[in-house]
């Protein structure tokens, strides 16, 4: 099935459709079941929300989230954890209830186990009705690093030297990055009802293009979401800067 391709004019623009499509879906179903994202790219969407929310368009007391990652041996209150993250860029700001959200918690226990758990709330939570996604450079999804194969379940990923030098500008120092995530897997993530993946800037675009070939290769992640019934991209125009109008998946 080919993608939605929806190009707008700004981050702005690309961050008010997501959350527009969050509140829509909300809307629909109150007890819908959210799977996030963090890095800056969902920042401005996160923004979004909580303005909605503080109007009174939008009510999270239902919601339940799943996000798809944590890096390993941070505890939840250090600043570059993803617990903190979703704190301080959303949960802190919306009436989710501390119950209904969900995070991989990795700090001093066995991947394995925080694996095998993540998996069965998620099967217990019936799926995720709509996954937020964002793409790194290399093509990965969550930390689903480029390569010879993909977990389909949560699992212990050793993270890309791209990925580290990505991330470090968040940390103090390169070497303060962890080198190791638990993370969704590819078929956590395409067991979505519904995906939305978001783009923004020209660093992006050669892996918007890639995922958007026509081709599906182990070796750029994101492409694996040609197979996805519902897929929607909403990408600024760097980011699209390198689509064609004959990209078979792009429509």
């Amino acid at each position: 099935m080919a993608m939605d391709i929806v190009i707008v004019d700004s981050y702005k623009s690309m961050s008010i459709k997501a959350a527009e499509i969050i509140a829509e879906q909300v809307r629909k179903k109150n007890d819908t079941v959210l799977g996030l994202a963090t890095g800056s790219t969902p920042e401005g969407m996160y923004a979004c929300l909580i303005e909605m929310y503080d109007e009174k368009k939008i009510d999270f007391s239902a919601v339940v989230t799943f996000n798809l990652d944590e890096y390993i041996g941070l505890p939840p209150d250090h600043p570059q954890s993803y617990h903190h993250y979703m704190h301080r860029h959303f949960f802190d700001h919306v009436n989710v209830k501390a119950g209904n959200i969900n995070i991989p918690h990795c700090e001093g226990r066995d991947p394995g186990s925080i694996c095998r758990e993540y998996e069965r709330k998620i099967r217990e939570a019936e799926g995720i009705d709509l996954q937020i996604l964002g793409i790194g450079t290399n093509g990965h999804i969550g930390f689903n690093e480029p390569g010879e194969y993909l977990y389909t379940g949560t699992h212990l990923v050793e993270l890309a030297e791209e990925t580290i030098e990505a991330n470090s500008r968040f940390f103090d120092s390169r070497g303060e990055v962890p080198e190791q995530a638990v993370t969704m897997g590819v078929g956590s993530i395409m067991g979505a009802a519904r995906i939305v993946l978001l783009a923004s800037g020209e660093s992006k675009a050669e892996a918007v293009r890639k995922m958007c070939s026509g081709k599906v290769s182990t070796g750029h992640p994101a492409s694996l979401l040609q197979l996805h019934r519902a897929v929607t991209v909403i990408a600024d125009r760097e980011a699209a800067s390198l689509l064609k109008n004959n990209n078979p998946a792009c429509q």
